[in-house]
């Protein structure tokens, strides 16, 4: 498995798997394992994924060694404070079934994210997880964060794709030692990214799918990657991306469909942080 070193030295996988908008608990739980069974060790979900505890439920039925795994979790905007952050922690323990975590991430730059963080310094401190990051996190804010706290993020998780580079925030959080990683790299299908005529031109040359030159794409610029399929073909060929490189072409020709816009959300703008505020979820 191909890794990246975060900046307190502990190695992560550079491909994993998401469970974003998976909600039904039996089908997370057979894709979760399809997944491990496949070769994943990095799982990625949230406690607003409502999902954590078919997660778990795939952990547990795997009978992978648990150091073996490198399991993420994120904290939700209600639960951002201090005394908040602690017990929605030790709730997605209890659910995921473990004694630790490997990643823990403020999920959304809204909120007492402040409070939020120094709870995760000492639970990193405590050794009740393995590193601690964000996710979300445009410049301003991570840099803020990294100047008025003492641990600086391991990992910044935010949208990036084809159409979505992310390249000045990538080059600003590869400055600050900060792990860029990818959420949603086929843009949720948007913009027609499994029909594009680069994507499906560069796939054809390969004899890949246009998924596995995404992912590739990705990797190849040290991005970690956490696809999402339901589809157990789709799970095991998004994982196959170690047997070809692309060329200097290809990354060239790729990086023309860059719209350096978002396809979903813009965070510096007041009513996504108002929606964020508001936006209570049971969990």
């Amino acid at each position: 498995m191909q890794t990246v070193t975060l900046n307190n030295g502990v190695k992560m996988p550079i491909i994993g798997f998401g469970v974003y908008q998976v909600p039904d608990a039996e089908e997370c739980e057979n894709s979760v394992y399809e997944a491990l069974m496949a070769g994943y060790r990095l799982i990625d979900t949230a406690s607003g994924y409502l999902n954590e505890e078919a997660v778990g439920r795939a952990i547990k039925r795997s009978g992978i060694p648990r150091e073996e795994l490198f399991i993420t979790t994120k904290l939700w905007v209600q639960d951002a404070d201090y005394e908040r952050a602690k017990l929605a922690f030790s709730k997605s323990l209890k659910k995921l079934q473990l004694d630790y975590l490997d990643l823990y991430l403020i999920h959304q730059p809204f909120g007492d994210y402040y409070g939020a963080w120094r709870a995760m310094e000492d639970l990193y401190r405590e050794g009740k997880i393995k590193a601690i990051g964000v996710s979300n996190f445009l410049p301003d804010r991570l840099m803020d964060l990294i100047v008025h706290n003492q641990i600086v993020p391991a990992v910044n998780q935010v949208e990036t794709h084809p159409f979505y580079q992310q390249i000045e925030n990538g080059a600003f959080m590869k400055e600050q030692g900060v792990q860029h990683q990818s959420w949603a790299p086929f843009a949720e299908g948007r913009g027609n990214l499994f029909g594009n005529e680069v994507l499906t031109s560069i796939a054809s040359k390969h004899n890949k799918s246009v998924a596995q030159v995404v992912l590739r794409w990705l990797v190849q610029h040290e991005v970690v990657v956490i696809p999402k399929s339901v589809k157990k073909e789709r799970i095991v060929e998004n994982f196959n991306i170690f047997d070809f490189e692309l060329s200097a072409d290809d990354i060239e020709q790729i990086s023309t469909l860059d719209t350096r816009e978002s396809l979903f959300l813009s965070y510096r703008d007041p009513e996504v942080a108002k929606m964020m505020g508001n936006w209570k979820i049971d969990l």
